[in-house]
C-alpha cells in the first residue's frame, strides 16, 4: 500500500498551491467588487419575483435584500484574507459556502466558470495554501511549510485538464467543425474591428476558429504538462483567452483559465517568483518540512481521489437520457460544453381558471427579469418550475391550481423556430420527475450527419 501511493505521497514544493491561492484571492476579490459596482446584487437577487433553483438544491434559503449584502461583503472579506493567507481555513470555507451559495439561488444565472470556481474552492479546503506568503506561517512559524505531498499539487492538474478535454471533447460535433456553427452566428457583432473586421463575416473563418478552439482544448494540457512547450502553451493560453474576452461577454473567465493554468509551471519557478515578492515586501520564508505520511494527508488524498472521479464521471451522466442534449438539455449542466451552442426561444403561457373557463395570457415581465425570461424560455426544467409557480400564484383560495400551458418556440444554431412544448399538455399535471418525452416535442433536426450521440 505504502509502496504504491509513494509517488503521490512524495514531497514537492508548495510554490505552486501559493501561487494558486494568491491569484484565486485576487480574481474573487475582484469579481465580488465588480458585481457589487455593476448593481447585480439588486438586478439578480433583489428585484426578481421568482427565482428558478437548483432541483434537489431547494432548500438552500433565500435571503432578505440586507442579506444579500452581507453575504457579498462576507465573500469580498474573505477573498481578502485567502490573497493574505490570514485565518486560511477560515477565509476559505466561508468563500466557498458564501460563493456557493449565492450560485444556488438562481440557476438561471448558471455559468460553467461559477462551477469551476465552486469545484476550485473546495479543493482548496484539502490543502495548506498558506504555508508560505502569508499571515499565517508569519505569526505563527509552525504553519510555515516547504513541501507538500505531490498529490495535493497534481490534483489541480488534474481538475484543470479534465475541464479542458471534456470542452474540447464537446466541441467534436458536425455543427462545431464543418458548419461553424455557432461561431458563424457570433463573429459578424465584431465586424467593426479594423482591418479584420470584415474577414469575421466570412464562414471559412468561423471554421477556422472552430477547429482551433477543438484543437486548443484537446492539447493544451498536455502542451503545458510538458516542459519543452509550457511557456509556449501558456502564451498560447494568454492568447486565446484575451480573444475571446474581447469577442465576447464572458466576464471573468478568461482571467480565472491565465490563472489556473499557472498550477502547471515548474516548482523553481515558483520558487523564483515567490522569492521575488518575499523581497519586495521585506518578508521571509516560514517554512518546514513535512512529515510523511500522516492521517491528515491521507485522509486529504482519499477525499481528493473521490472528488476527480466524480469530476470524471458527472459530466458524461447525458448518456443515462434519451433524445438531443442540446434540445432536452438533460445532462447539460456541468458538463464542461462552453459556448458550444446558439439557443433562444420564446415562451408565452396561459392559465385557464377551471371554474368560469377563462383564459389568460401572462405577463413574464411582473415575475421575471429579461435575462432569467430568456434562459427559462429554452430550457425544459425551469420551463417547468415557472408553470408550476404561475400555478400556484394565481390559485383562488380554497380552489384546485388552474391549468397552465404553454406555447414555446426555440431555434437552435440558427435553424428555424420549431415548437418546443406540447401546448396541449396541463404543465400543473406534470413533475419532475416525469419523463420529458411526456411534454417536451421531438428535436426537428434528424441528420445523420452527428459525431456523438449527444450533440444536435
Amino acid at each position: 500500500m505504502n509502496r504504491g501511493l509513494s509517488p503521490l505521497l512524495s514531497p514537492v514544493s508548495i510554490g505552486p498551491l501559493i501561487t494558486l491561492r494568491i491569484i484565486t484571492g485576487i480574481l474573487m476579490t475582484f469579481s465580488t467588487l465588480r458585481f457589487m459596482a455593476l448593481g447585480w446584487i439588486e438586478d439578480h437577487y433583489i428585484l426578481p419575483v421568482f427565482h428558478f433553483r437548483y432541483p434537489g438544491w431547494e432548500w438552500v434559503p433565500l435571503l432578505s435584500s440586507s442579506g444579500y449584502y452581507l453575504l457579498h461583503f462576507l465573500m469580498l472579506i474573505a477573498g481578502i484574507m485567502v490573497i493574505l493567507g490570514w485565518y486560511y481555513k477560515v477565509a476559505i470555507w466561508s468563500l466557498l459556502i458564501s460563493f456557493t451559495w449565492l450560485e444556488l439561488i438562481d440557476v438561471t444565472y448558471y455559468l460553467n466558470h461559477y462551477y469551476f470556481v465552486s469545484l476550485l474552492l473546495l479543493a482548496m479546503t484539502l490543502v495548506p495554501a498558506a504555508g508560505r506568503l502569508s499571515m499565517d506561517s508569519f505569526r505563527n512559524p509552525k504553519l510555515g511549510l516547504a513541501f507538500v505531498p505531490a498529490w495535493q499539487v497534481g490534483m489541480f492538474r488534474i481538475f484543470l485538464g479534465v475541464v479542458y478535454l471534456y470542452a474540447g471533447i464537446a466541441k467534436i460535433n458536425y455543427d462545431w467543425l464543418f458548419e461553424g456553427l455557432p461561431l458563424r452566428i457570433w463573429l459578424p457583432a465584431n465586424e467593426h474591428w479594423p482591418l479584420v473586421g470584415p474577414y469575421l463575416k466570412s464562414p471559412w473563418v468561423a471554421i477556422a476558429f472552430s477547429w482551433s478552439g477543438m484543437l486548443y482544448d484537446l492539447s493544451i494540457p498536455f502542451l503545458l504538462a510538458w516542459r519543452k512547450t509550457r511557456r509556449y502553451a501558456w502564451i498560447g493560453v494568454i492568447v486565446f483567452h484575451l480573444l475571446t474576452a474581447l469577442m465576447f461577454q464572458i466576464g471573468v473567465f478568461p482571467w480565472v483559465m491565465i490563472g489556473a493554468s499557472l498550477i502547471f509551471f515548474s516548482d523553481p519557478w515558483h520558487e523564483q517568483l515567490h522569492e521575488k515578492i518575499s523581497n519586495w515586501l521585506s518578508i521571509p520564508f516560514q517554512e518546514k518540512p513535512i512529515l510523511l505520511p500522516s492521517f491528515q494527508v491521507r485522509y486529504g488524498l482519499i477525499l481528493a481521489m473521490i472528488g476527480l472521479l466524480f469530476h470524471l464521471i458527472f459530466p458524461i451522466r447525458y448518456m443515462a437520457y434519451p433524445g438531443s442534449l442540446y434540445w432536452t438539455e438533460e445532462g447539460y449542466r456541468f458538463g464542461w460544453r462552453v459556448m458550444v451552442m446558439e439557443k433562444a426561444g420564446t415562451a408565452t403561457f396561459y392559465v385557464l381558471d377551471r371554474k368560469t373557463g377563462r383564459e389568460g395570457v401572462v405577463d413574464n415581465r411582473e415575475f421575471l427579469n429579461d435575462h432569467q425570461e430568456k434562459q427559462m424560455a429554452m430550457q425544459p426544467d425551469m420551463i417547468l418550475q415557472y408553470a408550476h409557480f404561475l400555478g400556484d400564484t394565481y390559485k383562488a383560495p380554497g380552489m384546485n391550481p388552474p391549468q397552465v400551458r404553454a406555447e414555446v418556440y426555440v431555434t437552435l444554431n440558427g435553424r428555424p423556430s420549431a415548437l418546443f412544448v406540447n401546448p396541449k399538455v396541463d404543465l400543473m399535471q406534470v413533475k419532475s420527475s416525469d419523463p420529458i418525452s411526456d411534454w417536451i416535442l421531438p428535436s426537428p433536426d434528424t441528420s445523420s450527419k452527428n459525431i456523438f450521440k449527444y450533440n444536435i
